[in-house]
């Protein structure tokens, strides 16, 4: 039998395909004019004449970027950082939240609140430049990975998946068949916790892709930078490319000439240069987005 839908439920439903379309819209286009801006003359961007397709399509800006070795390193740098980080910050978290999962664990409570304790109080940016510097990280690929080893707040959901999800029966019956705790947490707790580990994955692999804080203040070395801050660097340099009428002035036809193709270069490039630091995640995100969900609502139950 087939329910019958009132009009009242027919008129949500509309409603709600309204909103989430409008929603996404909002969401999507920003994305979609950057592919779109990245791909067109950038003078016609420049003027506003560019909004949802490609005109006078060209990938100039696409060869630009093949031939800035600089932003080449970057991405290097970034992918460095993105799979050393990452993979720290899973061997840390879920070593902690297996730990602190256990019941048994003697100062299991004291052990939380100190954890817990420094997401509400930090020591400030100067005293940890400081601690930074007196760790010789300056200027180190480590201090882009060793000070963000861990984040509590996704501690905790990884510990409450852990309690929450595993029944303590397995834990019992490896035990009773003579498993150690280390063989407990890596042939029962890891392989039924591959939700909670791509969302983690997710989480920490896009924290350090769009890295740029850290690296503005510790790193001073260019062949260091990642991809954020070279990023950063060429839109800094695009917005100061303005031509000035007074210098136009003063300045012979060639140097004019020469100033409009760098405006036209670096208005075209910025469009180009976010949709190369977005592609990766955009790519990856589709093969994780089935464990998000079932990952995120189950380890954010209440301990």
């Amino acid at each position: 039998m087939k329910l019958k839908v009132s009009n009242s439920d027919k008129a949500f439903d509309v409603a709600n395909y309204i909103i989430l379309a409008m929603i996404m819209f909002v969401v999507a286009f920003p994305l979609w004019f950057v592919i779109v801006a990245s791909f067109s003359d950038p003078t016609l961007v420049a003027r506003g004449r560019v909004l949802l397709w490609p005109k006078n399509a060209t990938l100039d800006m696409y060869r630009q970027i093949l031939e800035n070795t600089a932003i080449w390193t970057g991405y290097k740098n970034t992918i460095i950082y993105t799979l050393m980080g990452t993979s720290l910050n899973l061997f840390v978290t879920f070593t902690c939240a297996y730990t602190l999962s256990k019941k048994t664990l003697p100062f299991r409570q004291t052990i939380s609140f100190y954890f817990l304790f420094t997401m509400y109080f930090g020591g400030g940016m100067i005293p940890t430049f400081l601690l930074i510097r007196d760790l010789g990280l300056i200027d180190n690929r480590m201090v882009m990975i060793l000070p963000g080893a861990m984040s509590v707040y996704l501690l905790v959901i990884t510990r409450t998946y852990f309690m929450n999800s595993i029944p303590e029966e397995l834990y019992e019956a490896a035990r009773i068949d003579g498993q150690s705790d280390i063989g407990m947490f890596l042939k029962i707790a890891l392989p039924l916790a591959k939700p909670i580990i791509a969302v983690m994955a997710l989480f920490y692999g896009v924290g350090h892709w769009n890295a740029f804080y850290g690296a503005l203040i510790y790193l001073r070395n260019r062949s260091l930078y990642p991809l954020q801050i070279i990023l950063r660097s060429i839109l800094i340099q695009s917005q100061q490319l303005h031509i000035n009428p007074d210098i136009m002035m003063s300045a012979s036809l060639e140097e004019v000439e020469h100033m409009a193709r760098l405006v036209h270069i670096a208005e075209g490039m910025k469009y180009a240069l976010v949709f190369v630091a977005c592609a990766p995640v955009l790519v990856v995100y589709p093969f994780l987005q089935r464990f998000f969900v079932k990952g995120i609502m189950v380890g954010a139950l209440k301990a």
